[in-house]
């Protein structure tokens, strides 16, 4: 045997990608794992030429599913990071938009069974704890995909899976604000650094000399922007408990606009060595409480939010991504929930293959 099989569903998940496995057709050494992933997605080449990453980094994420360790959940959550190009795993962040499509997985592998017409799959994240509620359509027992419900930056609509976030805050770091305060300034630019869903460092596009109107593939070519960016970054993860950050992908960051086309917001997120084509789900809740939040960078940028719970629209480059936030603002800014409308749908399964000396199959 030269190759070794692995079973996989390849799903889309909001506007990201990848394979899904089971946890436990995986090797459980982590360093081993990072290997059999980097073989099976093909990183090392632009292109993913010898795997099934599409060449981005939103289609070079992985999730990986088993049964909840926990009674007040139904599947553990795993998701991994691969690089397209470098040959590199990171095992830190989680992807709410690859999240969307953990609760058809689930019930597809046979990990949740169907509860009627709709089935409600209780999640939790292994990278950072956060819990979520997904709500998946289950006509006849079956995961229903097609649907009237429309996300910018995927084409079409499909059926509606409604996310709620739970104990997000400080999920990586312990602090709404781990640095302690709403706004540092690092190498004369003023930033935010918030840990919702996602350590994100926020800053005015205004301060870069952007507009934040820029297209991901402007963005991209902007190498001046990113030797200014990176270093900012590397030390806002200092500045935020999260030691050497040079090789993570976390924290993540954001430039921050004035809104266009009647949202509250307009931002640019980067993954962190690239534009992301349209919005991160866990990026999305960081942006929108950080314009609930008093004394932030987005505020002067941004339109206010009303209402509790508000309605946030954030306006990314492919379109806009709605984030419906529960709060108490009596002292300061305490998120209670977050919730959101995403789509996913099930592209192939089947066995992905590996090189056996990568990884042989055993446990």
């Amino acid at each position: 045997m030269t190759q070794t099989a692995i079973p996989f569903h390849f799903f889309r998940g909001g506007t990201s990608r990848g394979p899904y496995f089971r946890r436990e057709d995986l090797p459980e050494d982590r360093e081993v794992l990072a290997q059999v992933l980097v073989a099976a997605l093909g990183s090392g080449h632009p292109l993913n030429i010898d795997g099934l990453g599409g060449g981005a980094a939103v289609t070079t994420k992985v999730a990986m599913l088993s049964q909840a360790d926990s009674a007040d959940d139904d599947v553990d959550y795993f998701f991994a990071q691969v690089s397209v190009a470098d040959g590199q795993v990171d095992f830190k962040p989680t992807c709410g938009n690859i999240l969307s499509g953990v609760g058809p997985a689930a019930i597809e592998m046979g990990l949740v069974a169907p509860q009627g017409d709709e089935t409600r799959v209780r999640i939790r994240s292994v990278n950072t704890g956060a819990r979520v509620e997904a709500v998946v359509r289950t006509p006849g027992g079956r995961v229903e995909y097609t649907g009237d419900a429309a996300i910018d930056g995927v084409p079409g609509t499909a059926a509606p899976i409604y996310l709620n976030f739970m104990d997000v805050v400080g999920s990586n770091t312990g602090a709404l604000l781990p640095t302690g305060n709403a706004i540092d300034v690092i190498d004369g630019i003023e930033v935010t650094c918030m840990d919702v869903a996602m350590p994100v460092v926020m800053a005015r596009a205004a301060d870069f000399g952007l507009t934040g109107l820029e297209s991901a593939a402007e963005l991209d070519a902007n190498l001046a922007f990113f030797e200014r960016m990176e270093p900012i970054r590397r030390e806002a993860g200092r500045l935020m408990g999260m030691g050497d950050v040079s090789q993570s992908v976390t924290p993540k960051f954001t430039l921050l606009a004035p809104p266009q086309n009647g949202g509250h917001v307009t931002a640019r997120y980067f993954m962190p060595r690239n534009c992301h084509p349209t919005m991160a789900v866990t990026g999305a809740q960081c942006i929108a409480s950080c314009l609930l939040t008093p004394g932030t960078v987005a505020h002067g940028v941004a339109q206010p939010p009303q209402g509790q719970p508000a309605l946030v629209l954030i306006e990314h480059p492919s379109g806009q991504i709605d984030v419906t936030v529960d709060y108490d603002a009596t002292d300061g800014f305490r998120l209670k929930s977050a919730g959101l409308l995403r789509t996913a749908r099930l592209l192939a399964r089947g066995e992905v293959m590996v090189p056996a000396t990568v990884w042989d199959g055993a446990r």
